[in-house]
């Protein structure tokens, strides 16, 4: 029995093995054996896990590379009773199936290793060389993992196709992201002589509020539009008895089309101005479930696929191929993704994955199966096309 004939099957028994598999950001490990293990069944050329822990496969040797990509990391479950079905027993429930990881995104990882697979059975990878990638600790750094693999690996992809959930839309872009880090700096002193100290959060207390009103003037620039919220904070105090000596926020900022690095840092020096504060990039630092350091600065612009790129039009054949007619619509992601690298090094690049993103990271997370098959069938054809 061809692949074809055994998709449907065998694709949705992958998707379900990848979800019981618990793969929080650095413990990703089982589900890179499996993938690897799954692409060295159905016949991959290549199939091994890098220095930095992502699950690698190719197909073909042409001199055209395209790369598929899936992050094996999910978010963390902290509500399982609260679950409809428990979050790592992969149920399928009226067409559905059910837990962390089904949207974000394992049901795509599942897809672009049949893919591939696929499209080599149906004769579409004679002359390209095709690579599918699970890539570690997307959540916490973008791009990052695709990047150390392209350098360890010596590869520049023609094509890059990120299979984030889109509910199987294509995806032409998405906003820009910029994590940045604020500090004040006070000077401890004892709780009964307050005076005698500079009380670090009063002078951060200033800096947010010009957050807020800096979000406000962006919502007010129409639609779309950036935004910008703080996501932590803290202080250091010598003691429960003691002033300040500094306080930390981290702030997230989201860009659209248009905005740039420049405007970004103007507004964090707007924000400081006047006050004992200095600012940075919001860099992080992970290790990953190989022991590899991962040291990611979240400063990117948004961005978007030029439609006269052949990557477009291919999208658009295979598309039609797989549905029967012509898309209705394309979209924009307001979420940031490993598309940065690529993107940054002027590769083409779309995003294209089954699941509804507004479902990730949520309480009772489910994925249509039938587009979970549907999205491997894309992807074959897609590679076709190109």
């Amino acid at each position: 029995m061809s692949l074809s004939e055994r998709l449907e099957k065998e694709l949705i028994e992958f998707a379900r093995q990848l979800v019981r598999l618990q793969s929080y950001s650095d413990n990703e490990g089982a589900v890179a054996e499996a993938v690897v293990a799954k692409m060295r069944e159905l016949g991959y050329d290549e199939a091994f896990i890098d220095s930095t822990g992502n699950a690698v496969g190719f197909i073909g040797g042409g001199e055209r590379l395209i790369h598929f990509d899936s992050h094996m990391d999910t978010v963390e479950v902290n509500d399982a009773e609260a679950w409809l079905l428990p979050p790592f027993a992969a149920e399928i429930k009226e067409g559905r199936l059910y837990g962390r990881g089904s949207v974000d995104m394992k049901s795509a990882l599942a897809a672009s290793v049949y893919g591939a697979a696929l499209a080599r059975e149906l004769g579409y990878a004679k002359d390209k060389r095709i690579c599918v990638s699970g890539s570690v600790c997307e959540e916490y750094c973008d791009g990052e993992n695709i990047k150390m693999m392209y350098k360890e690996l010596s590869l520049r992809p023609d094509f890059v196709v990120i299979c984030e959930p889109s509910d199987n839309v294509i995806t032409l872009g998405h906003k820009g992201k910029a994590q940045m880090r604020i500090r004040t700096h006070g000077l401890s002193a004892h709780g009964s002589a307050p005076e005698k100290g500079i009380n670090a959060v009063y002078e951060m207390a200033e800096i947010i509020g010009r957050v807020e009103a800096l979000n406000k003037r962006l919502t007010d620039e129409g639609s779309p539009h950036g935004t910008i919220v703080l996501s932590d904070i803290s202080c250091v105090t010598a003691s429960l008895n003691a002033v300040p000596s500094e306080a930390e926020i981290y702030l997230d900022r989201r860009l659209v089309l248009g905005e740039t690095e420049e405007k970004v840092r103007a507004e964090m020096e707007e924000l400081v101005r006047g006050k004992r504060a200095s600012w940075e990039t919001g860099t992080l630092r992970r290790t990953s479930w190989k022991g590899a350091p991962l040291v990611y600065k979240p400063l990117h612009m948004a961005w978007k696929l030029d439609e006269g790129s052949p990557l477009f039009s291919a999208a658009n054949a295979a598309y039609a191929e797989t549905f029967g007619k012509a898309p209705e619509r394309y979209d924009f992601w307001d979420f940031g993704t490993n598309a940065v690298t690529p993107v940054s090094m002027g590769i083409a690049t779309i995003g294209f994955g089954p699941g509804e993103y507004k479902l990730a990271h949520m309480r009772d997370e489910n994925c249509e199966v039938e587009k979970i098959t549907d999205a491997a069938k894309f992807y074959a054809a897609l590679i076709g096309r190109l």
